[in-house]
């Protein structure tokens, strides 16, 4: 009998052994460059000379990919490990705790990862992980979709990106403390916009064409049937840059997550020059002279952004329920969300059970913990901050800046509360009156 769902077929195990392929051709360049820069052990032996042995094992197994076949075939994502991460991390507390640590570690560690061999090893783990994983099939079913394809390919573009910024930014902080010239200035050749610029933009406009064609014919555009009332699609997803938006409809009322925080991101990005006092960092990549700053916007974009679209992409499933990335998603798993207020925990924690009524006392009485929870957090917490924690931002910004600063923190924050308090204690809302239909 005929597997439905195979693992692996023949033309999975071709296309792993291009992918092998095209490591084993980077990695061998990468040996070069070895060669000619890392020099040699205290035995003389090159060190390029372990990147050729992995360079040699990746092109062996690109050849096994392309001659063996799918039955007895040894090279796959074993279930030992498949079975606890699905298990693990399709949690999503463990999820958004782990994505905090390696933001942590994504600052705290910077010149260490930033060098170019640590780099380099940890594009190949990543390599490694992604060929291997690709071996299963539920996970093909997610990451092979046309239109979660960019996204894979995004989150490589981002530790690119991100890697660049710290690498220059470890250079440029170290060229400070020994009171060297900055990377900017040193060999600091200007060029005319006319030819050098727009050649450069018109060689990338006929790479990016080219790339945009052969993706089209490539990938199928992923389009589904018309559209009905009577049958919507399971898991009925937003596009990706608005992933992040609409997993924060699940923690918030809609007038909220749609309406306040997307305007508080503007307003925010808006007042940013007006707050920040630093001049220091302008023009030149450093992240010592720029460090707060650096460190929220990394916040608000990693965890609380792009771990949000892997999120909503790879573990949401049917009926919005978590799955493993190695799970099959079954439109029957079904997870009762037993949600209750801050209200229904204070009232019934002190025995006396949640106010009934429909009068504005009552309701007011019924909602008065998260009521004064809330004003506390917004109005007595930037006070306590700017006399403690951040007495010198409140020095040198003044009352208004600060105050306007302090919010904008603490809305950045409640976020990542509010989901680790619906996820800890199945917290609804801190403050609900559906009466008024006003809930946070």
């Amino acid at each position: 009998m005929l597997n439905a769902h195979p693992d692996l077929t023949a033309s999975v195990l071709i296309g792993l052994g291009w992918y092998y392929l095209l490591m084993f051709l980077m990695n061998l360049a990468w040996t070069v460059r070895s060669y000619n820069e890392d020099g040699e052990f205290s035995n003389g032996l090159p060190k390029a000379a372990l990147w050729a042995t992995y360079s040699s094992i990746l092109m062996m197994v690109s050849a096994y990919h392309f001659t063996y076949p799918p039955d007895g075939f040894l090279i796959s994502m074993p279930s030992w490990f498949k079975d606890p991460f699905d298990r693990y991390f399709s949690n999503p507390v463990l999820f958004f705790v782990l994505s905090i640590l390696g933001y942590w570690a994504l600052i705290a560690l910077r010149e260490w990862w930033t060098k170019p061999r640590v780099s380099w090893v940890l594009l190949n783990v990543s390599l490694l992980f992604m060929g291997l994983s690709l071996t299963d099939y539920d996970f093909r079913q997610i990451v092979g979709k046309p239109d979660n394809v960019p996204i894979v390919a995004m989150l490589f573009i981002v530790a690119f990106c991100t890697w660049i910024y710290f690498r220059r930014a470890v250079d440029n902080d170290r060229r400070i403390a020994e009171g060297r010239p900055l990377f900017e200035q040193e060999n600091n050749e200007k060029v005319l916009v006319w030819p050098d610029l727009v050649y450069t933009e018109l060689i990338c406009m006929v790479v990016l064409t080219a790339v945009l064609i052969f993706w089209g014919i490539a990938l199928k555009a992923p389009l589904e049937e018309p559209g009905s009332s009577i049958k919507t699609p399971n898991p009925s997803k937003a596009p990706w840059y608005f992933l992040g938006l609409q997993e924060m409809l699940v923690y918030f009322d809609p007038w909220l997550a749609g309406v306040v925080l997307p305007s508080i991101i503007l307003g925010g990005l808006m007042a940013v020059p007006y707050i920040d006092f630093n001049k220091r960092g302008n023009g030149y990549y450093s992240f010592k002279e720029r460090a707060f700053a650096v460190s929220t916007f990394l916040f608000g974009f990693l965890p609380l952004w792009v771990a949000l679209i892997v999120l909503g992409t790879f573990l949401r499933g049917p009926n919005w329920n978590f799955f493993g990335i190695y799970e099959y998603w079954d439109v029957h798993k079904v997870e009762a969300a037993n949600n209750v207020n801050l209200s229904e925990f204070f009232w019934d924690g002190l025995g006396s059970g949640v106010p009934k009524g429909t009068t504005i006392d009552r309701i007011l009485l019924r909602e008065l913990p998260g009521i004064i929870l809330i004003i506390g957090y917004f109005a007595v917490l930037p006070p306590i901050m700017g006399l403690t924690i951040l007495r010198t931002y409140f020095a040198r910004m003044g009352v208004i800046r600060f105050l306007v600063f302090s919010n904008l923190i603490l809305w950045m924050a409640i976020l990542p509360i509010k989901m680790l308090l619906r996820w800890a204690f199945s917290l609804k809302y801190i403050v609900g009156i559906p009466e008024w239909f006003f809930n946070i």
